[in-house]
C-alpha cells in the first residue's frame, strides 16, 4: 500500500508539473492534511461514544444473547470440532462481538479462538478446515453496527449519519455468505484431492 500511495502522489505532482497545476496540486494536498487531522480529532468524541454505548451491551450481556442464539449455527458450520469444545461459544462470541462493533473486543476472542483451534487440529503444520472457515468468516466481517464509518460520517459533517447501517448489512451479509460458500467449495475440493491422492 505504501508503492502505491506514494506512486500516486508523484504521479499527481508529475502529471500537475506537465499541465501547468502544480499549485492546485500542493493546494489539494495541504487541505487533503489538513482535513484528516480535523477528522481524527473529531473521531475521539464519537468513537468514546459508540465504544462507551457498545461496552454497555456487552456488559449487559447482549453479546453473550446473540452468541447464545448463534451457537446452533456454528455448530453446523465447524461440525469437525466436537461439541463440547470452548471453540464453538468462543466463535459464536467473536462473530456477536463483531456484528456489532467491539472489534476492541472481538479482536483478543478470535485469537483465542485459532489457539483452541489449533489445540483441535490433527496436523499441527497446517491450518485445519475450521480455522480457514473462521478466517473467513472473520474477514467477511458482518456487522450491524458499523461504528467507525458512523464516526467518520459524524466527522465529515454527515447529515444522516446512521443512512449507512442498512447497505452495511446488506453488504457484509453477502460478503459473509459468500466466504462461507466458498470455505465450503474450497474445503469440499482439497477433502476430495486428498482422498484420491491417498487412494492412489
Amino acid at each position: 500500500m505504501n508503492y502505491i500511495f506514494y506512486l500516486l502522489i508523484v504521479f499527481s505532482i508529475i502529471f500537475g508539473i506537465i499541465n501547468g497545476r502544480i499549485q492546485e496540486v500542493v493546494s489539494a494536498m495541504i487541505d487533503g492534511a489538513d482535513l484528516s487531522v480535523k477528522i481524527a480529532l473529531s473521531l475521539i468524541g464519537i468513537m468514546a461514544f459508540w465504544l462507551g454505548i457498545m461496552r454497555i451491551a456487552e456488559k449487559a450481556g447482549l453479546v453473550q444473547l446473540i452468541a447464545k442464539f448463534i451457537k446452533p449455527v456454528t455448530k453446523r458450520l465447524f461440525n469437525e470440532i466436537p461439541e463440547e469444545s470452548p471453540a464453538i461459544g468462543n466463535i459464536a462470541l467473536s462473530f456477536s462481538a463483531n456484528a456489532l462493533g467491539l472489534t476492541n473486543a472481538a479482536t483478543p476472542i478470535g485469537l483465542k479462538v485459532m489457539q483452541e483451534l489449533q489445540e483441535e487440529n490433527k496436523e499441527k503444520d497446517s491450518a485445519s478446515n475450521a480455522m480457514c472457515m473462521f478466517l473467513a468468516m472473520n474477514t467477511a466481517g458482518f456487522q450491524i453496527i458499523p461504528a467507525t464509518v458512523i464516526a467518520i460520517l459524524v466527522a465529515v459533517g454527515a447529515k444522516n449519519p446512521t443512512e449507512i447501517i442498512i447497505p452495511t448489512i446488506i453488504v457484509t451479509s453477502v460478503a459473509f455468505i459468500s466466504a462461507i460458500i466458498l470455505a465450503k467449495v474450497f474445503q469440499f475440493i482439497w477433502n476430495k484431492g486428498n482422498k484420491e491422492v491417498n487412494n492412489d
